[in-house]
């Protein structure tokens, strides 16, 4: 296998960058609003009505983690097609996850689809109302990261839910709900193929690779976290650009400051990739028609609901 070359500072994304709220196009408006609500614990923060749609923002204080857009009568989520593997929800500690965990599972809605110590993590798994996948995780202490061969360690490990729930849960997490912090880590997608993948979400965006090799996915980050995005074909493999439907929006990424977004317009117009540019963010679309938005830090309510 030939030796990658050397990435420059041109070439990928500033450290500090993160994720930021993830857009849904839903069906039934209130009852996922509300199931967020009650499962995960997310507030609306603010709504807005665009035309023959309205937009919900929803969060916790004053974070926006999930942005849902009503749009009734598109086709449910395909999960053959390209799109949303799972949002991923983290939080910073075992009680607040073990808080959000017990909310989602006594939630009749939801559907558990598993649990799994990745050596870096701990997540649980569910699917909501409308087939869109979520994972609620906390990260181990970074220190305790291994590295092999360029790669983050990462594995599949048996995860007893009860017994974490056990060990972790506290009424004064429950209780505090919303009041609990939680972001956005990650987000898992479903791709055609992972060539084309990471030309997109490495080469032209500026990821940069952390798990090669594991069988049908690609993990890639920013500033060595274990990952910001993760592309894989398990059910989607030969897939080509995305239909209209429920399910995924756009993802959205924030970088420091402006110079992280004239490079990443730098990347982009080298590949003859087209994109809007407001001078706060830039919207691109990767291969299968999935929207990305790559922002300045500060998003508000105002500005997700303006896109």
């Amino acid at each position: 296998m030939p030796t990658p070359t050397a990435r420059t500072h041109d070439d990928v994304l500033a450290p500090a960058t993160a994720m930021d709220a993830v857009t849904l196009h839903v069906g039934d408006l209130e009852g996922m609003a509300t199931y967020y609500a009650d499962a995960l614990a997310l507030e609306p923060l603010e709504e807005r009505g665009r035309g023959r749609h309205v937009h919900r923002v929803l969060g916790r204080g004053a974070t926006p983690l999930l942005r849902l857009v009503h749009t009734p009568g598109l086709p449910a989520v395909d999960p053959r097609q390209a799109g949303l593997f799972h949002t991923a929800f983290l939080f910073d500690d075992a009680a607040g996850l073990a808080a959000t965990v017990y909310r989602a599972a006594q939630d009749p809605r939801s559907r558990f689809v598993g649990s799994s110590d990745h050596l870096v993590s701990e997540a649980f798994y569910f699917t909501d109302p409308e087939g869109n996948g979520i994972e609620l995780y906390t990260d181990r202490d970074r220190d305790l990261w291994l590295h092999r061969d360029g790669n983050v360690v990462m594995g599949t490990e048996h995860l007893d839910p009860n017994a974490y729930l056990r060990e972790h849960l506290t009424q004064e997490a429950v209780d505090a709900g919303p009041a609990l912090a939680g972001r956005v880590g990650h987000v898992h997608l479903q791709v055609g193929d992972i060539a084309t993948a990471e030309a997109f979400y490495l080469d032209a965006l500026g990821f940069e690779a952390t798990v090669r090799g594991y069988p049908g996915a690609l993990f890639a980050s920013a500033g060595g976290y274990h990952h910001h995005v993760a592309m894989n074909t398990w059910n989607s493999r030969g897939a080509g650009p995305r239909a209209s439907t429920l399910g995924l929006g756009d993802v959205a990424v924030t970088v420091p400051a402006r110079d992280d977004l004239d490079a990443l317009v730098g990347r982009l117009r080298a590949r003859g990739l087209a994109f809007a540019d407001d001078g706060r963010s830039v919207s691109v679309r990767d291969p299968w028609d999935t929207q990305v938005t790559v922002s300045l830090p500060g998003t508000t309510t105002e500005d997700l609901l303006a896109r």
